[in-house]
């Protein structure tokens, strides 16, 4: 679990407050398959300079 900030702002006495959520990390096949994304697309950047 992770813990996000999502607002920051000043209150009337002039205190910071920070609005935050709870994040859950990606399960072991999610990163996989966000692994497989992120090398197909260096490959086909790759791909298009050498033909360009």
């Amino acid at each position: 679990m992770t813990i996000v900030p999502l607002k920051l702002y000043f209150n009337e006495k002039g205190r910071a407050k920070i609005e935050i959520a709870l994040g859950r990390g990606k399960k072991l096949h999610d990163k996989r398959e966000t692994l497989k994304k992120r090398s197909w697309d260096r490959e086909r950047g790759r791909l298009m300079r050498e033909k360009g």
